[in-house]
């Protein structure tokens, strides 16, 4: 199919836009996240990736970004989603059509091909992400012949709720119990900027529970705390004095909060604080305008955690689509 000129594809490292003009873009498109601006994937020390970023114009204006790495697996060179961030993929603007997403999908592959790679990745965000629904892209994708390699299912919360009561009325009776044994024993709920007390509790949880060290060191954690100050918030349920529970949530963009980390102290197991947090988290976040909560993937390779996936469920969740697309170019 014929490519049409007024798209052009830039690489960002051999043409560069700065990263001020890259961010403003991702701030004010359709579909962006935190996690596709540079200002985010600056965090990563220097060398770790090796940078692919791709960017598009239209009449000499930016059009669409796509933060992208280039990776060696299999023996084949791939043009990979960047690896340093939860989402990928093409970050467009809200007037996108679907000729658009055609033209942005037929510049992408020819770009890879020109440039000898043998695959291309991504993983886009869920549609809750996007200010106006589409999957103009994921159809342009299909139509040229990438596949799905995998579809994980993301638990969602939807904030369409009216008060307190119906937010509740949302949840199951078990985590409705919770809740109230937790008001009841005194637990409050506060945000706090008690970023290694809770560190240290959530790496104890996850080597206890999944043998795995958190994504993040917490001089990483408290690097994108600097550069996100006002996203990346850490909210705390404190008995007396002391931290027992903590959920560092990151505002992913104007529409989502996504429930980055969830932790708690096992000796304060009985006060059911976790619940009360994500019931005063949701209602904070509802009232500051959000729309979802994202409490991320359950599944592994699409192979489902079952408990964790009936934990986030207690809360009202349901499950999205967060679909990692591959086409192979030889």
């Amino acid at each position: 199919m014929h490519v049409d000129a007024e798209i052009e594809l830039f690489v960002q490292n051999n043409t560069p836009i700065s990263s001020k003009n890259w961010d403003s873009f991702v701030k004010n498109s359709d579909n962006g996240t935190m996690f596709h601006e540079q200002v985010f994937l600056s965090y990563h020390e220097e060398g770790r990736f090796k940078d692919n970023s791709l960017y598009f114009t239209r009449n000499n204006n930016l059009f669409a970004v796509f933060p992208a790495i280039e990776i060696i697996k299999n023996g084949k060179k791939i043009l990979h989603s960047h690896g340093g961030a939860s989402y990928g993929g093409f970050v467009y603007p809200k007037q996108l059509n679907i000729r658009d997403a055609f033209l942005l999908v037929e510049q992408l592959i020819e770009y890879a091909k020109k440039n000898n790679f043998d695959a291309i990745q991504l993983t886009l965000p869920p549609l809750i992400y996007s200010q106006h629904i589409s999957n103009y892209i994921d159809f342009a994708l299909i139509k040229h012949e990438f596949v799905y390699l995998k579809r994980e299912i993301s638990s969602v919360v939807d904030f369409s709720f009216e008060n307190e009561q119906t937010l509740l009325k949302q949840f199951r009776p078990e985590a409705r119990t919770a809740i109230n044994k937790s008001i009841k024993s005194g637990i409050i709920i506060k945000e706090c900027d008690n970023f290694s007390e809770y560190y240290e509790i959530l790496k104890k949880n996850l080597l206890m529970r999944h043998g795995v060290q958190p994504t993040h060191t917490l001089e990483e954690l408290l690097l994108l705390k600097k550069k996100y100050p006002k996203e990346i918030r850490l909210w705390g349920a404190f008995l007396d004095n002391t931290l027992i529970a903590g959920v560092c949530n990151f505002s992913a963009n104007q529409k989502v909060v996504l429930a980055f980390y969830i932790s708690h102290d096992e000796h304060y197991q009985e006060y059911r604080a976790v619940n009360q947090l994500f019931y005063e988290i949701m209602k904070q976040y509802k009232y500051e305008g959000f729309s979802f909560l994202d409490f991320g993937i359950f599944t592994v390779n699409m192979e489902p955690n079952w408990g964790l996936g009936r934990f986030k469920e207690n809360f009202g969740s349901r499950g999205i689509f967060r679909d990692t697309f591959y086409k192979e170019l030889t």
